[in-house]
């Protein structure tokens, strides 16, 4: 990088979809029309839009669905151009769509087609802003299982995530263990952990108080009036847990962008490098739905109200491949360890690959020439590859 990242001044008060922009690849389904959604928290919500792509065939069986569940700030459009996981899924691929038919949707509160706070409550005709509602892994879930319904799909042929979408995974098996036929795991974890909780307070602080949030009512806020500096801290500040020090130290060093000055202005390259995510992220991404995904993720917790996480975990039937990454320090191997084994001492056919990659949490999306082949196998023969 030889330039500072010029902060624009007409960043979006949100970069949230919304009825009317380009539909792309997305289709969309509507739930809970005639009957709200009870959440978990108890709250409802009615009218409920779900974003989703498609690539490949459904057989005459439908016994080729496989479900891919995105992470926090992911979207539906996994594959094709600038799909996010395009390394995995393709003809030919791991996720071969030659042989399977996969299928992504944008989660229940996000803010890519799917009914998120920025969409518009049927009550009230404007965005739900500050009053949608906290969701959990589990809601998003029985989204997915009736957007699977409507698919004609009774059973999974695999359900595969990483990070938030290995969560969701790995609830799709506890939830509905008959309708998951195979499940892989990437770079996750059974409950959120103390210190993850406390990276994503600190990101959600950095959102709430940005004096344009408006206590999250802020969608018809002129362009370069929005919460787009707290929006931009946050994503900074996860950018640095994503990635690990040994590529930090590696890519940028000490390097300047242009050069070396006492200033408070940023100096350095990897300034530059946060800047340029932070800005890309609010110009795709919503604030509230950053908040609401990622306490979704801090609530994560198969066990609660299931017994113990044993209790919970006992009711998985389907085999198992668990991903780690040796620099993830976000999501650390021991985490994916603890869940190999307590499949192992559940009887639960468990297969574990630890990714040797320098690039930290962010692996799991980046590597895909290491996990494709692991993931290929798996699907083969699970029960096999499995043992």
């Amino acid at each position: 990088m030889s330039r500072a990242t010029p902060i624009p001044d007409d960043l979006p008060a949100s970069g949230a979809w919304r009825p009317g922009d380009p539909v792309g690849a997305r289709r969309f389904l509507s739930l809970a029309v005639d009957r709200p959604l009870l959440l978990e928290s108890g709250a409802q919500l009615s009218s409920i839009d779900v974003a989703y792509e498609t690539w490949g065939t459904l057989d005459a069986a439908a016994s080729n669905a496989v479900l891919v569940c995105h992470a926090l700030t992911g979207d539906s459009h996994a594959a094709g151009r600038d799909g996010w996981w395009e390394g995995l899924i393709g003809p030919g691929r791991p996720l071969d769509t030659d042989r399977y038919f996969v299928v992504c949707s944008n989660v229940l509160g996000g803010c890519q087609g799917t009914t998120g706070p920025a969409s518009d409550d049927p009550s009230t005709g404007r965005p739900y802003g500050s009053a949608f509602p906290v969701v959990t892994i589990r809601d998003m879930v029985r989204v997915q299982a009736s957007l699977a319904d409507s698919l004609g799909v009774d059973r999974w042929r695999a359900v595969v995530g990483g990070s938030m979408g290995g969560m969701q995974a790995l609830e799709w098996a506890v939830t509905y263990p008959d309708r998951v036929g195979a499940l892989i795991l990437a770079s996750t974890t059974a409950e959120a952990s103390a210190q993850q909780i406390a990276w994503s307070h600190i990101g959600r602080s950095a959102v709430l108080t940005d004096p344009e949030f408006r206590g999250g009512d802020y969608y018809d806020a002129a362009p370069g009036e929005g919460p787009w500096r707290g929006l931009m801290v946050a994503r900074m500040c996860a950018q640095v847990t994503y990635r690990s020090d040994e590529v930090f130290a590696e890519r940028f060093h000490r390097s300047v962008i242009d050069r070396f000055a006492f200033s408070a202005a940023p100096v350095f390259d990897i300034e530059n490098y946060l800047d340029y995510h932070g800005i890309k992220l609010v110009r795709r991404f919503d604030a509230n739905s950053y908040l609401r995904l990622n306490r979704a993720m801090d609530l994560h917790d198969v066990g609660r109200s299931r017994g113990s996480r044993t209790r919970a975990l006992e009711r998985v039937r389907a085999p198992v491949l668990v991903s780690s990454v040796r620099s993830d320090g976000l999501y650390p191997p021991s985490q994916q360890l603890a869940l190999v084994a307590d499949f192992e001492s559940l009887g639960v056919p468990v297969r574990h690959v630890e990714l040797d990659s320098p690039h930290g949490h962010d692996a799991f999306l980046i590597e895909t020439q290491l996990l494709g082949p692991p993931v290929a196998e798996f699907l083969d023969d699970p029960k096999g590859a499995a043992q």
